[in-house]
């Protein structure tokens, strides 16, 4: 059975929201998180959330005459996910799309090498870095994260992926923060966000 909304189910932004927990100055004074973790426990709630995530990027025009004769193939030749709850999702999508994950991660963590992009955000700064074997030139990336805040995060993903040569076809999130900024640091980049609050 489709991980769809079934009859009767909310709204996908609505289950989202009732089942996020918003935990206020964490990490730091003055930040409201979101916590995620219970719609990944709901089985039909994160399959509903998976989908959604890699519907931006589902129509191809490349694929169009696959599809005309029944088959589908992923718009996005790989999903990239952010450290850490973007592995979660992007892995999630990637495994449903049928193809590979990419794992942008903090410094120091990667044992190859690795390109770097060094970001601020929103109580801080840090790095980011990805291994320079792991994205081919031309590849289409679909570049997924729990939440879009300021931006700085995947804009950094961003520069990583386009630095290696790489296609951001589309950037996914959960749940978008609009007051923020986020979206219009990432422009021209189509930005997908299941939740907006």
């Amino acid at each position: 059975m489709s991980a769809g909304a079934a009859a009767g189910s909310p709204p996908l932004d609505e289950l989202i929201a009732s089942l996020t927990v918003e935990i206020p100055d964490f990490p730091q004074p003055g930040v409201v998180f979101r916590d995620l973790t219970p719609v990944f426990a709901d089985g039909p709630a994160f399959g509903r959330m998976v989908e959604g995530l890699a519907a931006p990027a589902e129509v191809d025009p490349r694929a169009a005459a696959l599809a005309a004769a029944g088959g589908r193939e992923p718009a996005f030749d790989v999903v990239v996910g952010v450290e850490a709850r973007g592995f979660l999702l992007a892995a999630a999508v990637a495994l449903q799309a049928g193809v590979g994950v990419v794992p942008v991660r903090k410094a120091g963590k990667l044992p190859r090498e690795r390109l770097s992009a060094h970001y601020a955000l929103e109580y801080g700064t840090a790095t980011l870095e990805v291994h320079t074997d792991s994205i081919a030139p031309g590849q289409r990336v679909l570049l997924v994260d729990d939440v879009l805040a300021t931006g700085g995060t995947l804009a950094a993903s961003t520069s990583l992926v386009e630095g290696l040569g790489g296609v951001v076809v589309a950037v996914s999130v959960v749940v978008e923060l609009v007051g923020l900024g986020g979206r219009q640091r990432l422009a021209p980049h189509t930005v997908h966000a299941l939740w907006t609050t």
